[in-house]
């Protein structure tokens, strides 16, 4: 009960995270297109700021922690064997490098020093669905 209970955190922390790795860039988006200083541009940092630390990274840490416990717990995945899992692992720490290049991209917007286009965030969008894509691929069907 308690695997289980613990692997349901696991499952609500990366969709927490998940949706602020498919959102921040989105709102990059529209930052892009308001004046620096402006009220519309720092109402956009107020809530970048708040989604990234409030929700984003604290579910990824927990995504991180709880998984890492699921891993190498009592259940441990056979690391000689689970293929898929080095594949997953990877992907995962792919997705946290992601993480950070948002998180150095809102600092940039921070100090109004933002010099990517908006086209540039709406290709940036893309890149966690097709991680997550891979990602939920490898857990579900266990390839190699």
């Amino acid at each position: 009960m308690t695997y289980l209970f613990f692997k349901s955190l696991h499952v609500i922390a990366v969709i927490a995270w998940m949706v602020g790795l498919l959102y921040l860039p989105r709102l990059f988006v529209y930052h892009v297109d308001a004046k620096p200083g402006s009220e519309m541009s720092e109402t956009f940092k107020v809530m970048e700021r708040r989604l990234l630390k409030i929700i984003m990274t604290p579910a990824m840490l927990a995504s991180w922690v709880i998984g890492l416990w699921l891993a190498f717990g009592e259940r441990a995945v056979d690391m000689s064997a689970d293929f898929w899992f080095h594949a997953k692992l990877t992907l995962v720490v792919v997705l946290s490098g992601f993480h950070m290049a948002l998180a150095k991209w809102r600092k940039e917007f921070e100090a109004d020093q933002n010099t990517r286009s908006a086209r540039f965030y709406r290709f940036m969008n893309e890149v966690p669905t097709l991680l997550m894509i891979a990602i939920v691929l490898l857990v579900i069907m266990k390839p190699f």
